[in-house]
């Protein structure tokens, strides 16, 4: 009984400031100026939402970006971080453990400490100001973490079946592609949702290498809504942006939520 007394609590702890957040997006927005703490309104109003369209480019403009950028950099983890945790988990070679000791070693690299030489690099691309060049970055802080979480997920399937498959004939891609990645796919799905939520969420690299307005994401969009006029917050369009930041990660992760258990736990008991 305690156990569910105690699991309650911390449910709506989590709940209340999303619930807040959404509740203030819908209150008139002299009424959420006024009294930006109160839970509920009387009165209904969708002008949060409609003052969000004058922000900058229009919020549409903003979710379209963070789309295309968490979109990018989904894909391309993805489609980096499984054969290489395939490589780690079933193939031996030499400077194997020094590598990946190495990849390993890069996810205590402060972000901050390379912002310099990230941006030279951009600019030597000449992808500097660009979503592919922020796409680039993400995927590169997204990889250790994910390489990591797909080598464990691949240590979890049986050599047996890897075995019988090669004797049937089968080649090293249609044992990844057909036998490998199925079994595997909570860690697939583990590693594509917080490719997504990290990137989807990210602000300081959009801030410093993003100037040209209509290329921000949500997170910049945020700010410029909280910094309002005369420094005064806009207490019902900050809560619009934040409930529209929320949807598209809640929607993912309700629908992911069964293969992110077994995907973090993969690889934990074999």
């Amino acid at each position: 009984m305690a156990f569910y007394i105690v699991a309650t609590i911390i449910a709506v702890l989590f709940l209340l400031p999303m619930i807040w957040s959404v509740a203030n997006s819908f209150k008139p927005p002299a009424e959420a100026l006024a009294n930006p703490l109160a839970l509920f309104s009387k009165a209904f109003s969708l002008d949060n939402y409609r003052r969000l369209e004058g922000v900058g480019a229009g919020w549409y403009v903003y979710v379209g970006n963070s789309l295309m950028i968490a979109a990018g950099t989904v894909l391309l983890t993805v489609l980096i971080a499984v054969p290489a945790g395939y490589g780690f988990s079933k193939f031996r070679f030499p400077g194997q453990i020094v590598l990946f000791v190495l990849i390993m070693a890069t996810m205590m690299i402060p972000f901050q400490s390379i912002l310099t030489p990230l941006f030279l690099i951009l600019k030597a691309l000449r992808l500097q100001n660009s979503l592919v060049g922020l796409v680039l970055i993400y995927t590169t802080f997204q990889l250790p973490f994910s390489i990591f979480m797909m080598r464990n997920a691949f240590d979890a399937v049986p050599k047996a079946l890897i075995e019988a498959a090669r004797i049937d004939g089968a080649s090293q891609w249609t044992i990844l592609r057909r036998i490998m990645i199925p079994i595997a796919f909570p860690g697939v799905a583990t590693v594509a949702l917080f490719a997504f939520l990290n990137s989807w969420n990210e602000f300081l690299a959009a801030l410093i290498f993003l100037s040209d307005q209509n290329k921000f994401t949500l997170p910049i969009m945020l700010v410029n809504v909280s910094s309002g006029i005369y420094g005064i917050i806009d207490w019902g369009a900050l809560q619009a942006g934040v409930t529209v930041t929320m949807i598209p990660c809640l929607i993912l992760f309700l629908l992911l939520q069964r293969y992110y258990v077994r995907g973090m736990t993969a690889g934990a008991v074999k």
